[in-house]
């Protein structure tokens, strides 16, 4: 049930509150007496003053002390960036050697008459998995990685890096589409893990424009040679 509120006692005297202004001087009027907001806005001058001097003579010096000290903010605030190279190595090679594994065991259940030989398929994917690690240490982009080319720029460097994955990848895409539907099983339980691997690599490697045109050539090369994904 609601409660009913008490009805105030009619001896009690309604009054409005007092709207009047302060009768004391306020905190700011204290503050602005002593000088205090003028002091506040001395002091910021200073030290914007002294920060321009700093970057100017930082700028007279080089760009060297600029870089040492952005080197030692990074490794104070994570990693250093060898050892996010090789985390980020060992991520990635992981899980391309996942694939493989997985590939590995779907073309042998689809094309293999006998039962799956567990320990083949586990040595293939610790082969897998070096193999991987060190393609992936040296022709990943990282900051770390200082290119494929000795000597050129970093802007060079990503061309010559996505030169190649686009190469890798069209070629072996072309390639599985050839080898499921001309090459024996044999061939296909050989050939068809690595070779996918590779191509979805260089695939996720690519930049969007230069993926796409890669799969294109790849449907191309479907369709030129009559094949089918069947």
């Amino acid at each position: 049930m609601a409660r009913r509120r008490k009805e105030s006692p009619s001896n009690i005297k309604l009054k409005q509150p007092d709207r009047s202004g302060p009768t004391e001087k306020t905190l700011l009027q204290l503050a602005e007496e002593q000088g205090l907001f003028a002091q506040a806005q001395k002091r910021e001058q200073e030290i914007g003053n002294n920060k321009k001097k700093k970057h100017a003579s930082t700028k007279e010096k080089g760009s060297d002390v600029s870089n040492d000290d952005d080197g030692k903010e990074e490794e104070e605030e994570g990693l250093p960036p060898t050892a996010e190279r090789v985390l980020e190595t060992m991520l990635w090679s992981m899980s391309l050697a996942m694939l493989h594994f997985t590939l590995d065991v779907l073309v042998h259940h689809q094309y293999s008459i006998h039962a799956i030989v567990w320990p083949a398929v586990l040595r293939r994917f610790v082969q897998a998995l070096l193999v991987f690690a060190l393609l992936v240490y040296f022709l990943h982009p990282h900051p770390a990685n200082p290119g494929l080319i000795p000597g050129l720029s970093s802007k060079h460097q990503t061309y010559a890096r996505q030169a190649l994955f686009f190469t890798t990848g069209t070629l072996a895409g072309c390639y599985l589409i050839h080898i499921t539907n001309t090459y024996g099983y044999m061939a296909v339980m050989k050939q068809a893990p690595p070779i996918g691997c590779l191509w979805v690599w260089s695939i996720i490697e690519l930049e969007l424009p230069w993926a796409v045109l890669s799969l294109a050539g790849a449907a191309g090369f479907l369709w030129q040679r009559g094949y089918s994904i069947k």
